[in-house]
């Protein structure tokens, strides 16, 4: 069976939540949501799932409970129990993040988000980023303004984890040395030598792998119960 580039992209994003168990997990955006539903209707049966805000959701958004979110800041978000997966304009090779501004921080050529719950979630749990993009302009050397914290910056904090970053055409992590950005797995299609001209950095390529293509009942669930709709094609097209 055919499959397609942004069936491999949310398996890849579901397999970022591999090994949490009981946890609370926030994905941001469609292919991590797709993602994490996939995961907890697979591997990960235990995920809770949030619609981003108080809501305790089901695999198909049906609500199961809610907290309200001060609780859910005070006994989940600061005690490493919280894997979420953010977007990000901008990612360094150390895992800054930069969702904020571009530009010079004192007159910014582009007014972003703002760094919203970037420090606390990087500094507080496990942290993912999903780039529907790869880019040069994504994967930079220095962020210009420090939303997510990378490695760098992150001595004193237990449960900073910035675990992977999933993109378009591959999945990365910070297992280089000094905990710079490493190239675990290209897409089936995509070669080394591509993800490296569109990275403005140098990559720690050693023992890639492909990153592996959804399994039949994986490939079921995507197309007749997570996103019978298919609006994952249009967020990585082919």
């Amino acid at each position: 069976m055919s499959v397609t580039r942004a069936e491999v992209a949310a398996v890849a994003c579901a397999e970022l939540f591999r090994g949490d168990g009981e946890i609370l997990v926030s994905p941001m955006g469609l292919l991590p949501s797709i993602g994490a539903r996939l995961a907890r209707l697979t591997f990960e049966p235990d995920l809770l799932l949030t619609n981003g805000e108080a809501y305790l959701v089901d695999t198909d958004g049906t609500i199961e409970g809610w907290q309200p979110f001060r609780k859910v800041l005070d006994t989940v978000v600061p005690h490493g129990k919280r894997h979420v997966v953010m977007g990000a304009n901008q990612v360094s090779r150390h895992g800054d993040q930069n969702i904020s501004a571009i530009g010079d921080h004192d007159r910014p050529v582009k007014q972003l988000l703002g760094v919203r719950g970037g420090p606390g979630n990087t500094v507080n749990h496990r942290t993912s980023y999903w780039v529907p993009r790869h880019g040069k302009r994504v994967f930079v050397s220095e962020v210009d303004i420090v939303s997510g914290v990378g490695y760098r910056q992150a001595k004193g904090f237990p449960f900073h984890d910035v675990h992977r970053v999933v993109t378009n055409l591959a999945v990365l992590d910070f297992g280089g040395p000094d905990h710079t950005m490493r190239l675990v797995s290209t897409h089936p299609g995509v070669s080394v030598d591509e993800v490296c001209a569109n990275t403005s950095f140098e990559l720690h390529t050693e023992g890639v792998t492909e990153t592996r293509e959804p399994t039949g009942e994986e490939l079921r669930l995507l197309r007749e119960v997570v996103d019978p709709k298919g609006h994952r094609e249009r967020e990585v097209p082919s």
